[in-house]
């Protein structure tokens, strides 16, 4: 096991090593370049504010910052690096084909969005919603953040760079999202780092999982950018600490824009709580019409897979028991393989399948580490006083997260467990909260019959007779997104430099 060093830790950023769970408040800053030149100027003068990854300490507040494809290209990268970025980052998270993958279509569909995902005549991002560079700012409360965000916005103009929009966010005190379940639980961590100290085992991941540079699950290195030693004389960038993996007869004096830093992916998503709780509360109305809050509760569970304060129903499934509130350290195999505690179509089962998917426990487990993210989002928007009341705020959660490999890792879970129709044996089910349901399905080409209404399921499994739920509805609903490159500080430097 390699440990990372106290260097690396100063050049990874820190939104890497922790989600400033004692920094409540985070604003989002989307910006787009206008002036390259001034914007690297900006990007340089910045530096020194940088949170780093190095061992926890008391902040009062941290700022991160990433950058598009597009982004990188406007603050000069050349073709030439560009190209040995990864195929998802270069062709973004709106293009067609990556569309498909995540299943984004109907209300979910980029040209819907209000941010990140809008294209025009030609198929290119509008100036109107594309976005260069992200920038993150987390403070214990919201006079600092305002006093943050003010210093902060008084630069952009007068540095090459303009707000798109700012995304606010916060975190309460009970980490709980809007639809009143507690979040953050089942964190991978990243092996040869203190985030080890207190993770389980099975949840200790090589550090190329989510760290470029650097040795993966599958003993090579996590692909990372590299720049030709001739585009970067001062040096700021190292050569690569491990071979990377290039063709035969390609360029091998490299060094490693990669290094120590990672992919970020970042979709605002919009829940309607009103709508999932009368949801379930209609699901569960006892035969005399009357509202059972108990079993309503219940069913939200058993769509979660945890209870509402974070006791995971497959330790204990007829109670949300405190006892458990923060365990992780659990797999589904030997107490639970036919989903009678913890149902297999929900959502934290098919968002971290553990030791199910596979001929044996061992070898599911590590099929399923190898397709895990690291999360760092936040909720935005009030917590609704009334969940059963539906109002016209906008709120949601602000969905980020970390890995090496935005295509085997984040796509792959989109594509293989939240939206496949036949995850661990089922029949034409989605994840219940934030899969894909759509309420019309196309008829075949040689009906007459045009667009059939779909009924979209969940099962709940049980013993002797399973219970289906019918006609989910759309509780999530994608609003905007992008794919980002979060560099080292060393990476930052450079790009400062172009």
């Amino acid at each position: 096991m390699a440990k990372l060093e106290t260097e690396d830790l100063k050049d990874i950023q820190g939104i890497v090593m922790s989600g400033y769970g004692d920094l409540h408040c985070a604003s989002y800053v989307l910006l787009q370049v206008i002036e390259p030149a001034a914007a690297r100027r900006w990007l340089g003068s910045i530096m020194d504010q940088i949170t780093t990854s190095e061992p926890p300490a008391e902040k009062v507040s941290a700022l991160n910052v990433a950058l598009t494809c597009r982004g990188l290209e406007k603050l000069g990268l050349d073709d030439d690096t560009l190209g040995t970025f990864s195929r998802p980052f270069l062709e973004g998270m709106t293009t067609l084909h990556r569309a498909r993958i995540l299943g984004d279509a109907d209300e979910n569909a980029p040209e819907n969005w209000v941010w990140g995902g809008n294209e025009d005549a030609e198929g290119k991002p509008d100036d109107g919603s594309a976005v260069d560079i992200l920038l993150m700012m987390f403070t214990e409360n919201e006079d600092m953040l305002k006093a943050l965000l003010a210093e902060t916005s008084f630069q952009f103009k007068q540095n090459g760079v303009v707000e798109l929009r700012t995304l606010t966010a916060g975190r309460n005190d009970d980490s709980h999202e809007h639809f009143g379940f507690a979040d953050g639980m089942g964190q991978p961590a990243i092996e040869g780092t203190f985030q080890e100290d207190k993770a389980a085992a099975r949840n200790v991941l090589k550090a190329g999982e989510m760290l470029l540079g650097y040795i993966n699950d599958y003993d090579k290195p996590a692909d990372s950018p590299m720049v030709s030693a001739a585009r970067d004389p001062k040096p700021h960038l190292a050569p690569p600490r491990v071979a990377p993996r290039v063709a035969t007869g390609a360029r091998t004096n490299l060094h490693d824009l990669g290094l120590n830093g990672t992919y970020l992916v970042f979709r605002q998503l919009a829940q309607n709580v009103a709508l999932f709780r009368h949801f379930v509360d209609e699901a569960t109305r006892g035969l005399d019409g009357q509202l059972d809050l108990s079993a309503s509760d219940r069913l939200a569970a058993k769509c979660v897979g945890r209870w509402q304060n974070g006791a995971p129903l497959v330790l204990s499934p007829d109670a949300d028991d405190p006892a458990f509130k923060d365990a992780d350290d659990f797999g589904y195999r030997d107490s639970d393989a036919h989903g009678f505690k913890c149902p297999i179509g929900s959502h934290v089962r098919r968002s971290n399948p553990r030791d199910t998917l596979g001929p044996d426990g061992p070898t599911a487990l590590k099929t399923a580490n190898r397709h895990r993210i690291l999360r760092r989002g936040r909720s935005y928007g009030h917590r609704p006083k009334d969940p059963r009341i539906a109002d016209p705020i906008d709120r949601g959660l602000l969905f980020i997260c970390l890995n090496s490999d935005i295509e085997r890792q984040f796509e792959f879970c989109q594509q293989t467990w939240i939206n496949n129709p036949v995850f661990g044996g089922l029949d034409g089910e989605v994840d219940p909260l934030i899969g894909n349901i759509s309420k019309t399905e196309t008829s075949p080409a040689n009906s007459d019959n045009g667009d059939a209404e779909r009924d979209t399921i969940f099962t709940i499994q049980a013993d002797p007779l399973r219970t289906r739920v019918h006609n989910l509805e759309r509780f999530v609903t994608v609003k905007g997104g992008a794919y980002f490159f979060l560099p080292s500080v060393r990476a930052l430097r450079y790009l400062a430099s172009l």
